[in-house]
């Protein structure tokens, strides 16, 4: 732990002085607005964006300091993703905050800006990696510049300045945080900290030898820990845990896990908090999953909470979690729909495509709601999912079933800060397409994301002596399309208009149509020219899209055709297309079921990975006269107890932060 840098960074942005920073230009409360400001900040490739928690004034001044002291256990945990993500990051956000604060160079307005342009990307991206694409990205500002600013330190500094220099500027260092490039060491190409002095093979070996297939409740090998190898060459895991790595910061969100019991609705969420306690106390996995499945029986309450180790994104080896947060409380009328989702869940298990002996006999625990955030930590910000489902272990799903929600607040920020942008003017085939997407469009694609993640996530079975972990690096690809192909195939079904979820017969179209775009053209907006597609989630529409679309070809189902140059996807035969994401779905499903690596990775490399030259330079080029940016991500609301004397009365949100100021109020770094 160094406390140089670090506190000097704490004292000041305690103090407010963040605040005042001349460089950044939103600075206006919009509470006072009679019109909600989405708008923050925007930079680079990014647009940062604030959401509104409609429902909280509402609240019970309980529900009101569980949220509180929630959003503070949440808060303490941002450093530990910093330090997943990279072994060297915290020590390069300590140099570059500390004289970014300090104005040091400030007299050189061009390297300046250049350094705040970096820091705020750092900020964003959680590190020295591209949050999507995990490529490393570099300063604008001169090595001349930035050594000229290090010899101007008053304080002990973390990192030398040869050090930093290689760090920010070396190209052949540390160029990936997440390399999923088949046939590469996956682990000696990787850039993050999950990792160190091992190779793949050593690596799978080690945690291959822990498992056992027969094992009913299987626990997930590896999720809290570093593993590396000891001066002896022995290899060893390094718990993360209240007395191992990121000790302080665990200590941290323990005493405010703790804060927040008195204010816990009921005994099964208390239960819950005192089971997470005990996980970073002990580090045990098993009580890992104690928690998970208490976190999933607790279906009353209506503030909920994620907190831990949880996806695997971040390790090319699907095994690793990087931390997260998100704090949420229900919206009681849009919960609706997903109630009538998890009402019916047997009867769309029942009614998969899928082979019978991998679809659920009996669907056990299947719970969904529609939330509003109220805070966004670690893995889950400033970037944030707009649904989730957990636990991800899948022996909890089937046993004791999962819980699923759709955040309706960032469904709804990203909707109103896309207004009037001219994306679907530049990008969607004809007027007919572009009415059905405004008419529907919000309408569809919450209920892309309901099915998604109520039901897409928690469907199927795997075969007797599968674990779920055989898939190895196209394990989180393969998951994903299982999920958005069961949205996808159930959005059309006649089910949605009868159940009241959608108000016509035509509404899923939208959904298709926006899906199908996505996968095969504006994506590819996110990619630099002759780069592959490496993140999960965006080579799993790949797939779906790529794979319809050859695999119709011979029914001219969906097609690519060009207009005036210009390249757009049209839909000619809906219905096809539907059975088209059913067959799939049933194959996805048999990969999932029986562990079929092979399969799995020819579907994946085929479909996902490479890019067509000339039509990436196009939809580049198209969207660049746009104006757009094409990654969003969010600053927080902040939460401010209102005392009369000693006694708290009320919690206040307010949304007048900015980004840097945001950025620079979290708690000092642990090395």
């Amino acid at each position: 732990m160094n406390k140089t840098l670090g506190a000097f960074t704490m004292a000041i942005t305690l103090s407010g002085c963040a605040g005042t920073v001349a460089v950044d230009n939103e600075s206006k409360s919009v509470q006072d607005s009679a019109v909600f400001d989405y708008h923050v900040d925007s930079f680079y490739d990014v647009e940062v964006l604030r959401y509104k928690v409609p429902g909280f004034e509402n609240l019970s001044l309980n529900q009101k300091l569980l949220i509180y002291n929630l959003s503070k256990a949440a808060e303490q945990g941002r450093d530990i993703l910093f330090d997943q993500n990279c072994a060297y990051n915290l020590r390069i956000k300590d140099v570059l905050e500390y004289i970014y604060i300090k104005q040091i160079g400030a007299d050189d307005e061009k390297n300046f800006a250049a350094l705040e342009l970096y820091l705020k990307r750092f900020w964003f991206s959680n590190g020295i990696h591209h949050h999507y694409s995990t490529d490393k990205f570099y300063p604008e500002f001169s090595k001349e510049w930035f050594s000229a600013c290090y010899d101007k330190f008053e304080e002990p500094v973390v990192l030398s300045k040869d050090e930093a220099i290689k760090v920010l500027f070396d190209t052949t260092f540390l160029t990936k945080r997440v390399n999923q490039a088949d046939g590469e060491d996956l682990i000696a190409t990787s850039a993050n900290n999950y990792y160190e002095g091992v190779s793949q093979k050593e690596a799978e070996d080690y945690y291959n030898s822990m498992r056992d297939s027969s094992d009913k409740t299987p626990i997930s090998y590896g999720l809290n820990s570093k593993l590396y190898k000891d001066k002896d060459g022995v290899i060893k895991e390094d718990v993360w845990y209240l007395n191992g790595k990121y000790a302080e910061r665990i200590r941290s969100i323990v005493y405010w896990l703790e804060e927040a019991l008195p204010y816990a609705e009921n005994d099964q969420q208390k239960e819950t908090i005192n089971l997470l306690i005990e996980f970073y106390t002990t580090g045990d996995l098993k009580k890992f999953d104690e928690y998970s499945i208490s976190w999933v029986k607790d279906t009353l309450s209506r503030v909920d909470f994620v907190n831990g180790f949880i996806e695997t994104y971040g390790d090319p080896l699907g095994i690793k979690a990087s931390w997260e947060s998100i704090v949420n409380f229900k919206d009681i009328e849009a919960t609706r729909r997903s109630d009538v989702l998890c009402e019916n869940a047997q009867w769309f298990e029942d009614n998969s495509p899928v082979a019978p002996e991998f679809k659920k006999k009996k669907c056990k625990g299947v719970t969904a709601k529609v939330i509003n955030a109220a805070f966004l930590a670690g893995d889950c910000y400033p970037a944030t999912p707009i649904g989730i489902n957990l636990p991800n272990a899948n022996w909890i799903r089937e046993v004791h079933g999962s819980k699923s929600v759709t955040i309706e607040n960032i469904t709804r920020a990203y909707h109103e800060a896309a207004k009037g942008n001219g994306f679907h003017d530049e990008f969607v085939y004809s007027d007919a397409e572009r009415e059905l997407i405004a008419k529907y469009g919000f309408q569809s694609d919450n209920i892309h994301t309901d099915l998604h993640e109520c039901l897409g996530h928690g469907s199927g079975r795997l075969a007797d002596g599968v674990t779920g972990d055989e898939l190895g690096v196209y394990g989180a690809t393969i998951e994903e399309a299982r999920a958005d192909l069961f949205g996808l195939y159930y959005a059309a079904d006649p089910k949605m208009v009868e159940l009241g979820l959608l108000p016509s017969a035509d509404a899923y179209k939208s959904e298709y149509y926006t899906y199908m775009m996505n996968g095969l053209l504006t994506q590819l907006v996110r990619i630099n020219l002759g780069d592959n597609i490496e993140e999960a989630h965006m080579r799993n529409r790949a797939l779906i899209a790529r794979w319809a679309l050859e695999k119709g070809a011979s029914d001219n189902v969906v097609e690519l055709t060009k207009v005036n140059g210009k390249t757009y996807v049209k839909i000619n035969d809906y219905t096809k297309l539907r059975s088209l994401f059913g067959n799939l779905l049933t194959e996805i499903q048999r990969i999932k079921s029986t562990g079929d690596f092979n399969a799995a990775r020819n579907l994946v490399e085929t479909y996902s990975v490479k890019i067509d030259l000339e039509l990436h330079k196009e939809i580049k080029e198209r969207y660049s006269n746009l104006n757009i940016k094409p990654y969003k991500g969010f600053i927080n609301p902040t939460y401010k107890l209102v005392k009369d004397g000693s006694k708290v009365v009320d919690v206040e949100v307010s949304y007048d932060d900015t980004f840097a100021g945001q950025m620079l109020s979290f708690p000092m770094s642990e090395k």
